[in-house]
């Protein structure tokens, strides 16, 4: 089986030394490489910016922003069985990106942003039959209405939402914990526990053996 699986953040230029991100750490789609590896798939991780070394017997490919995901993304996903989004990528980019940095200014400063592409989303368009796709949602609040909404408009097969603001189970935490949704509705929900042990698990009810 062909994983393709994205981890980490993205970063969007404002100019050669600033950037807007997010704290994602990579921990969480680095752990379900290697549970796919482990499990005898061939996997591709892309992955934003961390500081994590590749598991053993995963082909890494780095990238910086959204638009080297998507490009990444679409180089392989055609060949790929299983896509999971895990990455945190950003929802917008600065507009305009100057080439040398920019000088500090007296007072408020406004910068004009733009969407970036929805990586999962247009992916979803672009299936073919037999592909399984598995989202993460991230949020705050409302997993149980944001989750099953967002596997809907996502065109996914699953999605796994997490509690990023709950202590000890944030984007740069050791631990997890979620729930996991098919299309059928809440399946169920995993953790406290280990990244490693929450990335075996779910692939466990999603593959079952």
């Amino acid at each position: 089986m062909r994983f393709l699986i994205t981890a980490g953040p993205t970063r969007e230029h404002i100019d050669p030394v600033r950037y807007l991100s997010n704290g994602s750490s990579g921990k969480m789609g680095y752990a379900l490489a290697e549970a796919a590896r482990a499990r005898g798939g061939e996997v591709t991780l892309v992955s934003g910016p961390v500081a994590l070394a590749a598991p053993a017997g995963v082909s890494l490919q780095k990238v910086v922003s959204a638009a080297d995901m998507h490009a990444a993304c679409l180089e392989h996903f055609d060949t790929c069985d299983v896509f999971i989004a895990v990455a945190a990528v950003a929802d917008y980019r600065p507009k305009l990106r100057s080439t040398e940095k920019s000088a500090k200014v007296k007072g408020p400063h406004s910068l004009e942003l733009e969407p970036t592409v929805d990586i999962l989303k247009d992916l979803g368009t672009r299936r073919r039959d037999g592909q399984c796709l598995i989202g993460f949602a991230a949020e705050t609040s409302e997993l149980d209405t944001k989750a099953p909404a967002k596997l809907a408009a996502k065109g996914c097969d699953w999605i796994v939402a997490n509690d990023v603001s709950a202590p000890g189970i944030g984007m740069d935490a050791n631990d997890n914990a979620v729930s996991l949704w098919n299309r059928s509705g809440l399946v169920t929900r995993l953790g406290p526990a280990p990244k490693a042990d929450i990335a075996r698990l779910i692939l466990e009810q999603v593959f079952p053996v």
